[in-house]
């Protein structure tokens, strides 16, 4: 893979962009301190703005690293105020695989932006940066993120019992993915 870092990215609707300092108190009132928006995530709710602003802090300061992505997903019709965080998680430069994950605020949930998020990750990752894996998993008990996945172009690959962890506990997992030659042969994106 040919890292470039996270730099903007645009869809129809969408502006994925680099986090700043001053971000810290939407990403709290937006998803961050939102129990229900982190139910099924691997951080703890946020209990103040504090921790935010110590989470964006740690972003900004990897952004010179190429090979770290941490995008702000922006509605543009709100202006430039983030309403979702999109990322990769890890990555396996031996295999070209990244693993993304995501969250959003709960008042924009069920708008179809999250997969829109993904789908542009999706053609960022295969037609720029060179991965031949694209791939995220849920937890099966959040089946709308599952929904997320599938219509950003993911393929169901199955489900592992208890074999990750979340803010419920141990989990099971439900796998998608997406390898260079079916990314080439179907058409995906928004």
């Amino acid at each position: 893979m040919e890292h470039l870092g996270t730099k903007e990215l645009e869809t129809v609707r969408l502006k994925l962009r680099r986090f700043e300092v001053s971000d810290a108190e939407a990403m709290f009132r937006n998803w961050a301190s939102d129990p229900e928006v982190t139910k099924f995530l691997m951080w703890p709710p946020h209990k103040d703005v504090s921790v935010s602003e110590t989470v964006v802090k740690e972003w900004v300061g990897q952004y010179d690293d190429k090979a770290f992505y941490q995008w702000a997903i922006v509605l543009k019709a709100n202006g430039d105020e983030p309403i979702g965080c999109i990322s990769i998680v890890s990555r396996d430069d031996d295999i070209r695989l990244v693993h993304v994950g995501y969250c959003i605020g709960r008042k924009w949930w069920h708008q179809g932006i999250t997969s829109e998020a993904l789908s542009e990750l999706i053609r960022f990752f295969f037609e720029e940066v060179g991965a031949n894996r694209v791939e995220s998993r849920h937890d099966p008990r959040n089946p709308n993120s599952g929904k997320v996945m599938k219509k950003a172009g993911l393929i169901y690959e199955g489900t592992v019992k208890q074999g990750d962890w979340n803010n419920q506990g141990i989990c099971d997992y439900s796998i998608y993915g997406l390898v260079t030659e079916d990314y080439k042969c179907c058409s995906f994106g928004w």
